[in-house]
């Protein structure tokens, strides 16, 4: 995929109306240190569109990136962040629960793990999440070159376990750093999907 052109269109906090965008949406969700804003901008082929923080928890509201006025990046709120407030991290799934419900045109929702590590709670609570709302999320496995390729498969697998994902879950290894894995969620974003039929 050639990146032409790349528009932060739409941004959306707690109390906002969501957009009723027409072209495909493709959502990004991970927990706040997970190295989201690097990948978003390492597709967008950006160096720092998408904001990156040492402060975890910077990703507040939902960011729509319009890429080529093809389609959109949505890049949803980090979760999983310690020093926010319950009540803050209420807030933010209840937003991310009311896209995922009211989004028309959400072809895909891509969930960002870090391959070193098995994933949290919070990360299987948002896969199970994101499939309860209809969706079968491709896992991203992001950090790729912080481990030693002898230890891929072995990392994988403690991803799939940990999330209960099956053989037929999609996990792409990935790294910021390298670009490792950015064609393959290239080939991910290109493929819309079944159309969305109208209601007469």
């Amino acid at each position: 995929m050639i990146i032409k052109t790349v528009n932060l269109e739409t941004v959306c906090g707690v109390t906002s109306v969501l957009p009723k965008n027409e072209k495909p949406e493709f959502a990004f969700a991970g927990k706040s240190n997970v190295g989201k804003s690097s990948l978003i901008n390492a597709l967008m082929n950006r160096k720092a569109y998408a904001r990156t923080s040492a402060q975890p928890g910077k990703t507040q509201t939902i960011n729509f990136y319009n890429i080529n006025d093809e389609r959109y990046l949505v890049d949803l709120p980090g979760y999983g962040y310690a020093k926010v407030s319950i009540a803050e991290k209420e807030k933010w799934g209840k937003l991310i629960e009311r896209y995922l419900r009211s989004s028309k045109v959400l072809r895909q929702v891509f969930l960002l793990v870090d391959i070193r590590h098995e994933p949290s709670a919070n990360d299987k609570q948002m896969y199970d999440w994101i499939l309860h709302n209809g969706y079968q999320p491709i896992v991203i496995a992001t950090k790729l070159d912080k481990i030693k390729r002898s230890q891929l498969q072995k990392q994988l697998k403690l991803v799939r376990e940990g999330l209960g994902a099956g053989p037929d879950v999609t996990v792409i290894p990935f790294s910021a750093e390298t670009k490792q894995g950015r064609e393959e969620i290239y080939a991910l974003l290109e493929d819309d999907g079944p159309e969305e039929i109208s209601p007469v």
